[in-house]
């Protein structure tokens, strides 16, 4: 065999090992990237998730907690046969916001102090009366604001024991003897301690 032959065999068979490793090196990335993508689509973002082929548009669950870089649980989404809603916790996982929709359709806002104290409640009651009450640290009501079924608005503020010292609007007041008095829409009402009148604006 001539030099000329042996170098045209060698690069015969250069070429067959060249091909054969391009095929093993594409079945390696094969495997691989089966391995890798699987693992990159459960860490990724879901708007990345989004825009993969094939990726899950869907999630149903009955309850979702989301937790920051410390491990702390900062909000929870959660649904059952009653009432489904959203909670929202600070750094010291503390409830500070939560939204609520029970079972009859009506919604609940809740918002709390650094204690985890409600001090501000939003509301619309099954017939579409809303209402706002706002709390004291120490749980007790100070202000409360409504819009009763008829459209007729009324505000009355309360004391640090809790007992009505002014209201406004139609709204309805039991005296200490227990007797129920409703206020026209025109009414503004002054209260004492004890809960008597002591100075009123009635049309």
């Amino acid at each position: 065999m001539t030099i000329e032959e042996r170098l045209e065999n060698m690069e015969r068979e250069l070429g067959r090992l060249k091909r054969r490793n391009r095929w093993l090196l594409g079945a390696i990335l094969v495997v691989v990237g089966g391995l890798i993508v699987p693992v990159l689509l459960k860490t990724a973002p879901l708007q990345a998730r989004a825009q993969v082929p094939g990726a899950v548009k869907e999630v149903r669950a009955n309850r979702i907690v989301l937790e920051d870089g410390n491990g702390k649980t900062r909000a929870i989404l959660f649904a059952d046969k009653d009432v489904s809603g959203l909670a929202l916790f600070d750094g010291n996982e503390k409830t500070r916001a939560r939204l609520t929709v029970f079972k009859d359709g009506g919604p609940e806002l809740t918002l709390s102090d650094e204690n985890g104290k409600t001090r501000a409640n939003l509301s619309v009651s099954k017939d579409g009366s809303p209402y706002l009450t706002l709390f004291d640290g120490n749980d007790k009501i100070r202000t409360d604001l409504s819009v009763i079924k008829d459209g007729s608005p009324s505000i009355a503020l309360f004391d640090e024991n809790g007992k009505i010292r002014f209201a406004a609007g139609k709204t309805e007041t039991i005296t200490p003897e227990g007797k129920t008095i409703a206020y026209p829409e025109s009414s503004l009402i002054r209260f004492g301690p004890d809960g008597k009148v002591i100075w009123s604006a009635i049309k």
